[in-house]
């Protein structure tokens, strides 16, 4: 029996492909560290700002903000877990569209946040 090669337009495809799965794992894998770190962010911030709270006896909504802007952190690092663990290469781009949506929109909460607790904290 003779093995057939592969045509050189297959063989490209298929390297095309095997480059495309790569790049989409590295996507999933950077928006992933990128949330897990956000969260970690959020929380130490989180923690400090309890802390010129109780300081300055008054509250401030920066914390409640902050919360809800880990838990968007939170969901983009889920959806990109979820992406990276998937066999199936639709929902792999999918949840990565949903990951980095989420990320996006976890990104601009936070630069909101920081001007919140910025003028929050001059002001008072």
């Amino acid at each position: 029996m003779s093995r057939r090669t592969p045509s050189p337009a297959l063989a490209a495809r298929e390297q095309s492909d095997a480059r495309r799965r790569a790049l989409d794992d590295d996507i999933c894998v950077h928006i992933f560290t990128s949330s897990s770190v956000m969260v970690g962010v959020c929380l130490t911030v989180v923690g400090i700002l309890r802390v010129v709270v109780t300081l300055r006896s008054e509250d401030v909504l920066g914390d409640d903000l902050l919360t809800i802007n880990t838990m968007i952190y939170l969901i983009s690092a889920f959806a990109a877990y979820w992406a990276l663990r998937t066999r199936s290469r639709k929902r792999n781009h999918r949840l990565e569209y949903i990951a980095d949506g989420v990320f996006l929109v976890g990104m601009v909460f936070t630069v909101i946040n920081t001007g919140f607790i910025t003028w929050a904290m001059t002001v008072g």
